[in-house]
C-alpha cells in the first residue's frame, strides 16, 4: 500500500511540474541589459533580433528548434535575422543571406544553406562551389552572382557587422529583444530554457511598451 501511495504521489508531482510556469528570468544570469538601447527596425512590433553565422555548428543545431518556436511567435513580435561578420571568412555567408533575401528565396533556402555547409560539407565560400549549388536550387546563376557581388549587398553585410559591434555581440547565436535585452543559449544553459527566456523577454518588452498580449 505504501509503495502504491508513493507512486501515486510521485505521478501527481510529475504531472504538476509538467504544467508549472517557467522559472522567471533573472538579469545577469538569463539575460543582460543592452548598455545603450537601440532603435528597432520592426516599427510597432517587438523586434526579435538574431545574430547568426551559417557555418556556426551551434547556429545549425539551434535552427530546427528556432524554426518551431518562430511558428508560435506572438502577432506583435517579428524576427529579424542578421548574419554576423567577425572575420573576413564570415562575409560570404552574409552575402549569401542578403542575396537570397533580395531574390525572395530566404524562406525556401535559408535552411538549405545550413545543410550545404554542415550536412553536404560544401564550401559555399568558394565562388565555383556556390555557383553550382545555386544552379541546383533552380536559381538564375548569373542573377544571383550579380546581386551577390553588388555594392548594395556588400553594404548590407557591412552594416550587419557594425550592428553586432553596436550590441556588443561576442559570439553566435545571440538574440536581442526590442533593442534592450540580450541573451543566448550560452547564458540560459539549454535550448529549451533559451526559448522560455525569449518568451519572457518578449512579454517584458511588451509591458514596457504598454501593450497587451495579442489574442490568437
Amino acid at each position: 500500500m505504501f509503495a502504491r501511495a508513493l507512486a501515486v504521489f510521485a505521478a501527481a508531482v510529475f504531472s504538476l511540474s509538467a504544467f508549472a510556469a517557467p522559472e522567471e528570468v533573472f538579469e545577469g544570469r538569463d539575460y543582460t541589459l543592452v548598455s545603450v538601447p537601440q532603435p528597432v527596425a520592426t516599427g510597432k512590433k517587438i523586434e526579435v533580433l538574431e545574430f547568426f553565422w551559417y557555418r556556426c555548428p551551434h547556429c545549425n543545431a539551434l535552427e530546427p528548434g528556432l524554426d518551431a518556436w518562430l511558428k508560435k511567435l506572438p502577432k506583435d513580435a517579428q524576427i529579424r535575422r542578421v548574419p554576423a561578420v567577425f572575420r573576413d571568412d564570415w562575409m560570404p555567408g552574409a552575402k549569401i543571406y542578403y542575396t537570397l533575401e533580395q531574390m525572395g528565396q530566404l524562406d525556401r533556402l535559408h535552411r538549405k544553406v545550413f545543410d550545404a555547409y554542415h550536412v553536404d560539407n560544401l564550401n559555399l565560400n568558394d565562388p565555383t562551389v556556390l555557383g553550382s549549388w545555386v544552379a541546383k536550387q533552380g536559381l538564375d546563376r548569373k542573377k544571383f552572382e550579380s546581386i551577390y557581388n553588388s555594392f548594395s549587398t556588400q553594404s548590407k553585410a557591412t552594416k550587419g557587422a557594425r550592428l553586432a559591434t553596436t550590441y556588443g555581440v561576442m559570439g553566435v547565436p545571440a538574440f536581442i529583444i526590442d533593442g534592450k535585452f540580450a541573451t543566448s543559449e550560452s547564458m540560459t544553459g539549454s535550448e529549451p530554457r533559451l526559448f522560455e527566456v525569449l518568451d519572457q523577454l518578449i512579454a517584458k518588452a511588451r509591458a514596457e511598451r504598454g501593450g497587451k498580449k495579442p489574442g490568437k
